[in-house]
């Protein structure tokens, strides 16, 4: 499939969510355009031909639709203790080892654990695969992503 449908497909998420209105649409917005994102990424691995871009769309708009949700509930503190465990999980942990955060005062937790890391010949940076499993009321949500290391020491996530 074309990134270019992809392209279109997630602006058109992000524009209908940029539409919603409430206390929550900012955390809403971001967890529906990743969700949309993952989403998509998976269903681009089903199917063929028109068929695909059917799976591409519906992985999308499922994908919206369930990190809108997570996103909607996870609130300022969760997000810094994700991000932070995220951080230090892929600077400090081998593959397959996981580090987890806890946010008591909402019962939100998660896990993450770096799944591959390899360096990319063309840049010489090292990039790491992760599963990031976030548990909001008693659900659970895994995102997949991946990451490379800035000069600066940081992880920035690709995709």
């Amino acid at each position: 499939m074309k990134a270019s449908k992809i392209v279109v497909v997630l602006s058109m998420v992000a524009f209908l969510a940029a539409c919603a209105e409430n206390q929550n649409s900012q955390k809403q917005t971001l967890g529906t355009i990743i969700g949309a994102g993952l989403g998509a990424l998976a269903g681009s691995q089903i199917g063929s031909g028109k068929g695909k871009l059917a799976a591409v769309a519906i992985g999308a708009l499922g994908g919206a639709f369930a990190g809108g949700q997570l996103g909607k509930s996870l609130d300022d503190v969760d997000r810094m203790k994700a991000g932070q465990t995220q951080q230090t999980t892929l600077e400090n942990n081998k593959d397959g080892v996981s580090s987890t955060w806890n946010n008591p005062n909402t019962g939100h937790s998660g896990r993450v654990t770096p799944t591959n890391t390899e360096r990319v010949a063309s840049s010489g940076e090292y990039c790491r695969e992760y599963e990031h499993e976030i548990t909001v009321d008693g659900r659970k949500e895994i995102v997949k992503g991946t990451a490379c290391r800035q000069p600066n020491g940081s992880w920035r996530v690709i995709n």
